[in-house]
């Protein structure tokens, strides 16, 4: 039985009830005091006691009741004070404030959720928008190159929607990773020509809206060797390297200059991924923060005329997906701009294709 527990409470009023009974019997004997004034006497003590025992008890209690009635109408902010009891009340407190932090955990993740999936569908819509109202308006035509890139477009929505299906999965622990060998200087240079595309198919929708989205900075790939393989989830690394192209673009000076480097990792078919800017760099203070969820980067301002922070999630992304590969992803030391270096770990030993 623990020393402070309830039951040991209440025992312990039980016989400090009698020993307060029986002493006052003893002095009332010695002094021939009337026994009426000893019951009174010993009645009032023990209800004392016992009150104030029981306020140790149901205070705890009300407040738990409140915050519980907080939380089923979704007010997951409350806690309940005096978890560090040592008793069951404590127990109890300390169960309450962690179902309230799961609670709020899985309200906030579920926000963040919707959020990625805007930020996610958001830009092969406005590259198949783009490339349906050149059609209807005339300004291009139906030819099979234009279907083409409006396919593309497409299937990347379908996947997008099956990787949804994918997320629900998180909660298990299990998400699907489809690895499988590529070659680097292909693969990045789709994602480098699509990324053009769809910038220019922006900025098609922008002008319209009289808005404007960056258009003049400038794409490089650099692969070395030029026959370098990886083996990895080709889908989610799109997912990594668009969105640092994209968090690049934005904070680059006009006409600047964004370089995608790719070398071979220590392991095999690992792969070192880096990506480049001109613009003003990340502080170190704020290295740690990059990739939290919502950081907009409120520290360096992005370039170029009707750029904004975005919805801060790009990088959050991307350090998602590399994490699923039991990779590495973080800011690393440079000269000049901002460089952010991703670890692939490629095929364990005992896994090696053949």
């Amino acid at each position: 039985m623990r020393p402070f527990s309830i039951k040991t409470k209440l025992g312990t009023l039980v016989v400090v009830a009698v020993f307060i009974t029986t002493g006052l019997l003893m002095i009332a004997v010695r002094t021939e005091t009337e026994l009426r004034f000893i019951t009174v006497f010993s009645m009032i003590a023990t209800l004392l006691i016992t009150q104030f025992v029981a306020h140790s008890i149901t205070a705890p209690l009300d407040e738990m009741n409140t915050v519980a009635r907080g939380i089923s109408h979704g007010d997951y902010t409350r806690r309940v004070r005096g978890a560090d009891r040592r008793d069951e009340l404590g127990d109890l407190a300390q169960t309450i404030n962690r179902m309230a932090d799961d609670l709020e955990a899985q309200e906030r993740q579920r926000k963040e959720l919707v959020a990625n999936v805007s930020h996610e569908l958001r830009t092969p819509i406005a590259g198949l928008r783009a490339v349906l109202e050149n059609v209807v308006d005339g300004v291009s035509a139906a030819d099979p190159e234009t279907m083409r890139t409006a396919l593309k477009q497409t299937e990347r929505l379908g996947r997008l929607v099956e990787t949804l299906l994918d997320l629900s999965r998180l909660d298990n622990g299990v998400v699907p990773l489809r690895k499988r060998r590529f070659e680097v200087w292909p693969y990045l240079s789709g994602v480098l020509k699509e990324t053009n595309m769809v910038a220019s198919a922006r900025a098609g929708i922008a002008s319209g809206s009289g808005s404007h989205t960056r258009t003049d900075v400038h794409l490089h790939l650099d692969v070395s060797p030029p026959e370098l393989t990886a083996h990895a989830d080709p889908e989610r690394i799109h997912q990594v390297v668009a969105n640092l192209i994209d968090n690049a673009v934005k904070h680059s000076p006009p006409h600047g200059r964004v370089t995608v480097k790719a070398r071979r990792g220590d392991g095999p078919e690992s792969l070192d991924l880096e990506v480049l800017d001109d613009g003003p760099g990340i502080p170190p203070s704020e290295w740690y923060r990059v990739f939290e969820r919502f950081n907009r980067g409120g520290v360096v301002a992005p370039h170029g005329p009707g750029s904004d922070g975005g919805t801060g999630l790009g990088l959050a992304i991307a350090r998602w997906a590399v994490d699923l590969h039991g990779g590495r992803i973080g800011v690393a030391e440079s000269q000049r701009g901002c460089r952010i270096r991703v670890t692939l770990p490629g095929v364990p030993s005992l896994d090696r294709l053949t």
